[in-house]
């Protein structure tokens, strides 16, 4: 991770952490990098969520990309998923979303794709860096050479097609839930569920620029649960505030987790002689419960890093077809950069009518094992994460467990803190286990 991008871009609090001269830079070195550097003009897509300060990160983005001689075409309020695919199908230099996803309104972010709809390189983000630091310099462009914008709707329209051909079914005499969180997918998720049949019902569906995220979507399922159980929906699928992430509700109300989704819908490929390598990938926070389900069907699973991103990565290099994240980023490779929140709700679908069966009976095989999660403040991660004492508290515990739970201990990505986590039988025994390790953390002087 660089200095201001990290795994999901450049993030934080509006005109505070991430400000409008930020979004000019960034538009500046993009508009150059892909255009004149190359002695071209550069075609860079935008899109936004609902939040009111991506109207003026838009606006500042495409004063950079035009003032170093670049056309910025903009999709305008859409979901990072279709900027994905747009940036790759009608073949633009790069994409650009401005989203802070599940945070609240008053964050935002610039989200950076590459031309093949994928986040951008490393490389690539540090050159970005070193232009907002001063480092560098790039000229502006002149006379005829100076960019314009290009409202590129059409993108949208196009990306929504694209969804609606996903399905290989009607999903007349569907009753579906859509908590939209009143964020980017808004307009579209429900205008995919009307075109397929569905009777759809939508809630948080009316974005004022500050309630993106408030008490709604992925983050706040509670209120989908009651919102299908009460209209005696067939299922629910919540979105977060662009629309990359999907969790779903069985038509009794219970969560259908990330976790939840991989197993159903790998198991469905499997059958189908459709799952690559026999192989879902996970991150190392999937819960224990999934393996256990995977390993009683004979599917296999890998294991990256916290973030799509690396799950992603995993993918294209072993020719893994899907993958996630428990928290609902899910990469269908086949069809996708990214996780797309309305792709898995569809995805979801055409297994409940393909199997003819509902959703409490597609997830029930994954039964989650209790967790407990503590975060340990600390003076040096890698002191603490490389302490002999401390590896050897894990791996006793890691022993005991056996085949009945399991330890993880990993260090934060962008706190001085060390989570210790133990899935196991039942909440005392993770909440023992998790605090045998704290205690030699503790001991050995590592707590902050």
């Amino acid at each position: 991770m660089g200095k201001y991008f990290g795994t999901d871009g450049f993030r934080g609090e509006a005109n505070k952490n991430l400000t409008f001269e930020h979004a000019i830079k960034i538009g500046r070195y993009l508009g150059w990098y892909y255009g004149a550097r190359q002695g071209k003009k550069a075609k860079i897509v935008i899109g936004k969520d609902t939040r009111r300060s991506s109207y003026m990160f838009e606006y500042a983005l495409c004063t950079g990309l035009m003032a170093s001689g670049a056309d910025a075409y903009i999709m305008h309020v859409t979901t990072t998923p279709s900027v994905a695919y747009i940036t790759r199908v009608d073949d633009f230099d790069c994409g650009i979303m401005i989203s802070a996803s599940h945070n609240p309104y008053y964050d935002n972010g610039i989200k950076l794709l590459n031309g093949s709809g994928e986040k951008m390189d490393e490389e690539t983000i540090l050159l970005v860096e070193d232009y907002i630091d001063g480092k560098v310099d790039v000229p502006v462009a002149e006379r005829d050479a100076i960019g314009r914008t290009v409202d590129y709707v059409e993108g949208r329209n196009r990306y929504v097609g694209h969804l609606i051909s996903m399905s290989k079914y009607s999903f007349k005499d569907c009753k579906v839930g859509l908590d939209v969180a009143n964020g980017a997918a808004w307009q579209i998720a429900k205008g995919v569920f009307d075109a397929l049949g569905a009777k759809t019902y939508v809630m948080n569906a009316e974005p004022d620029g500050y309630n993106i995220n408030t008490d709604c979507g992925s983050t706040h399922i509670e209120h989908l649960q009651k919102f299908v159980v009460d209209n005696g929906l067939d299922v629910g699928f919540a979105y977060d505030g662009d629309a990359d992430r999907c969790l779903a509700v069985d038509e009794k109300g219970n969560i259908v987790t990330g976790d939840h989704i991989m197993y159903i819908y790998g198991l469905y490929m499997k059958e189908r002689g459709k799952l690559l390598n026999n192989k879902v990938v996970t991150t190392v926070m999937s819960n224990f419960g999934l393996y256990k389900a995977l390993d009683k069907v004979g599917i296999e699973y890998e294991k990256t890093k916290v973030g799509d991103k690396y799950v992603y990565e995993n993918m294209v290099t072993y020719g893994n077809r899907i993958g996630g994240e428990q928290s609902g980023h899910i990469i269908f490779s086949k069809y996708e950069t990214t996780g797309d929140g309305i792709l898995t709700s569809l995805k979801l679908m055409e297994v409940m009518l393909a199997k003819q069966k509902p959703m409490s009976e597609l997830a029930a095989p994954v039964v989650f094992y209790p967790q407990v999660l503590k975060n340990v403040r600390v003076k040096s991660k890698p002191d603490a994460q490389n302490d002999p004492d401390v590896q050897a508290a894990v791996a006793r515990v890691a022993e005991e467990l056996g085949d009945d739970g399991r330890i993880l201990v990993r260090e934060s990505g962008t706190e001085p803190v060390i989570r210790v986590m133990v899935e196991a039988g039942t909440d005392e025994i993770c909440e023992q286990y998790v605090d045998s390790v704290i205690e030699v953390i503790k001991a050995k002087g590592h707590m902050a």
